[in-house]
């Protein structure tokens, strides 16, 4: 069949663990488009769930070469990893198929802390003090050593998962034994070869309100897609998020010294093609980079947006992967000045000059036990601003607060004229709830 006229095939690489399945596989069947899932099943599993391409994520060589013998006998038009866990694997697939690619050195850099600190200092970018050090090493004799306050992090653990503050030297000895037991007991990820799955990072505090940057790049070029409000200080011990809200409510012009930052981490990092997710903290007018990922936003909080003529975020992802064209989204140099842009609710027309703005609560864990339910989710539901309540998690979970926890029970969704109205509708919906967990002997 001639290319111009068959249809595109696209890889979406998943972990069985992700949450993020549902909505690439909702964009792509809005889009037409013939997706392949290729996940860490087992090729009898894989058959009964309908995967047709059962790969050995843990071992990132032989899934390249899995995937490169799939795409002998079935062309693939793009390669997208929906999760850090499998943007290396994408990234060397897509450089020995020719595709569309951040380099396989930028996907490793983007999701290792360690490495990303190393070539952000090696580009003259500012960085805090960082250090990493193996869990074999007596933490009694670097813990005299560290600057306070620091902050102690796995070097390849995602999210807030394992990130504790330590403000003096027996807070450092107790943050990194904690961090050390987490790293020997994580069973719910792909385990991993790399020797920095058992590595601790460490570096100094960063003071400041935090936010985030949801982007795309192209060919290295930053096209922002929405700034996130963190609302809630995050000042440690742990740093659980919640609250994201947008558009941010900063000035215009420290909203353009983040899009600045990114893009000189980028192109520090050396990524290049596709999205990018920056967290970074404001500091006297400057933007700080904690993290920044060659993937996009996590969980479900990718429903508070919606671009151009309705397009999900994974829907513009998904163009951009098959170089299809997602002008007219994102937000221009003027767009900073004002606080506007093509970001809104999901589901809403921006009439002129309206700003829609959108937010979501990722639900805390306050105390371990096996999830039985939520009371008062009707009536949040009901509170007026508030999208959906949806809670993922299934009875007999078990939930795990941070720094142990890796996920969150639900997420509240809400949209209304200012960001500042969506924060006090999340709050309060938020309020309405009351989790049941059963207590687990032990926790």
């Amino acid at each position: 069949m001639p290319a111009e006229t068959r249809s595109k095939k696209l890889l979406l690489l998943m972990p069985t663990t992700t949450y993020r399945a549902d909505p690439f596989l909702a964009a792509a069947q809005r889009m037409g488009i013939e997706v392949v899932v290729g996940s860490d099943f087992c090729h009898m599993l894989a058959e009964a769930w309908d995967v047709p391409l059962s790969l050995r994520l843990r071992y990132v060589s032989q899934a390249v070469e899995e995937i490169v013998a799939y795409a002998r006998d079935h062309t693939l038009d793009a390669i997208v990893p929906v999760d850090d866990y499998t943007t290396e694997i994408a990234a060397r697939a897509c450089e020995t198929l020719d595709l569309p690619h951040n380099t396989p050195e930028a996907a490793v850099a983007a999701r290792n802390k360690y490495r990303m600190r190393e070539m952000l200092s090696g580009a003259g970018e500012w960085n805090p003090y960082f250090a990493r050090f193996d869990l074999s090493i007596p933490v009694e004799e670097i813990a005299l050593e560290q600057p306070y306050p620091c902050v102690l992090k796995p070097v390849l653990l995602s999210g807030s998962r394992g990130v504790i503050r330590a403000d003096s030297p027996s807070g450092f000895i107790e943050a990194f034994r904690r961090i050390s037991h987490i790293l020997d007991s994580a069973t719910d990820r792909p385990p991993s070869l790399d020797p920095d799955a058992r590595r601790i990072m460490v570096e100094s505090y960063i003071p400041g309100a935090e936010i985030a940057l949801e982007g795309l790049l192209t060919g290295g070029l930053l096209r922002v897609l929405a700034l996130f409000d963190k609302p809630d200080p995050l000042e440690g011990p742990y740093f659980e998020e919640s609250i994201y809200v947008t558009p941010s409510r900063l000035h215009g012009k420290t909203q353009q010294v983040v899009a600045e930052a990114v893009q000189r981490a980028s192109t520090a990092v050396g990524l290049s093609e596709g999205p990018v997710h920056a967290e970074l903290r404001i500091h006297h007018g400057e933007a700080r980079i904690i993290e920044i990922a060659g993937r996009s936003i996590g969980g479900l909080c990718s429903r508070v947006l919606e671009f151009g003529l309705g397009l999900s975020l994974e829907e513009l992802i998904l163009r951009h992967a098959l170089g299809q064209d997602t002008s007219g989204t994102g937000l221009d140099a003027t767009d900073f000045g004002r606080g506007t842009g093509e970001t809104k609710a999901a589901g809403e027309t921006m009439a002129a000059g309206e700003t829609m703005a959108a937010g979501v609560m990722m639900l805390p864990v306050p105390e371990s036990g096996q999830f039985l339910r939520y009371d008062g989710v009707e009536a949040a539901k009901k509170v007026p601003g508030v999208e959906d309540v949806v809670i993922t998690a299934k009875e007999g979970d078990l939930l795990t607060p941070l720094p142990e926890g890796a996920s969150y029970p639900g997420f509240i969704f809400a949209r209304g004229d200012q960001s500042g109205q969506v924060e006090q509708v999340l709050r309060r919906a938020h309020g309405l709830l009351e989790l049941r967990v059963h207590r687990v002997l032990g926790n």
